[in-house]
C-alpha cells in the first residue's frame, strides 16, 4: 500500500467518522440517535475492507456534554473532566467543569479506556490485581461502558470528585443521558 492510499484512506476515514457521508443510521430500537454504523470501503482491492463499526453519534455526545454538567452540579458542583472513548481508542468528547485539576483528564481517560476495554463499570474490576497491572487502565470507581446489543461500543470516565462512587454516579447520569 503506498502512502498515497494510506494518506486518502486517512482522510476518508477521518470524514466518515465526523458524519460528513458514508454514514448509515442504524441504531437500536430503543435508542434511535445514540448509535451509526460506519461501514468500510472495499480499500480498492475487491473485499470488504473493514466491518461495521457502531460508534456514537454526534447528538448523543451532545447530550452527554449536558448531562455531565447538570449532574455534575447536581452532585455537589463537582469540578471533574469526562472522556468518551470509541473502542478503537479514539477519544470523541472531553469536557471539563469549571476548574477541575489537570489531573481528571489522565484520570477520566484511563476510566473510560478500561471500561471499554473490558465492557464493566470500572468499580466492578477494583478486586482484579491482573487488570491493574495492564498499562492505561485504572479500575477506580467512575467509568462505564455504553454497550450496543450486549457489546461495548465506547467507555464514559469521569474523573476528579473526592469519592469515586459520586464518579460513578455522574457517569452513570450521562450513560442514562445518551440512551444506553
Amino acid at each position: 500500500m503506498s502512502i498515497r492510499h494510506f494518506m486518502g484512506g486517512a482522510v476518508v476515514l477521518g470524514t466518515v467518522a465526523a458524519g460528513a457521508f458514508g454514514v448509515a443510521g442504524t441504531a437500536s430500537a430503543a435508542t434511535p440517535s445514540a448509535v451509526i454504523t460506519v461501514r468500510g470501503g472495499d480499500g480498492g482491492h475487491g473485499g470488504p475492507a473493514t466491518a461495521p463499526e457502531r460508534v456514537l453519534t454526534n447528538s448523543a455526545l451532545v447530550r452527554a456534554s449536558e448531562a455531565l454538567v447538570r449532574s455534575a452540579r447536581r452532585h455537589g458542583n463537582q469540578r471533574v473532566t469526562m472522556v468518551i472513548m470509541e473502542r478503537s481508542g479514539t477519544i470523541r468528547l472531553v469536557i471539563r467543569t469549571r476548574e477541575a485539576g489537570p489531573q481528571t483528564f489522565k484520570s477520566a481517560k484511563r476510566k473510560a479506556y478500561t471500561a471499554v476495554a473490558f465492557g464493566q463499570p470500572t468499580s466492578a474490576l477494583a478486586g482484579n490485581e491482573t487488570i491493574k497491572q495492564i498499562p492505561g487502565t485504572l479500575v477506580l470507581p467512575g467509568g462505564v461502558p455504553v454497550k450496543y446489543k450486549g457489546f461495548p461500543i465506547a467507555g464514559i470516565g469521569v474523573g476528579g470528585a473526592p469519592d469515586g462512587r459520586i464518579d460513578e454516579a455522574i457517569a452513570n447520569d450521562v450513560l442514562a443521558a445518551i440512551g444506553h
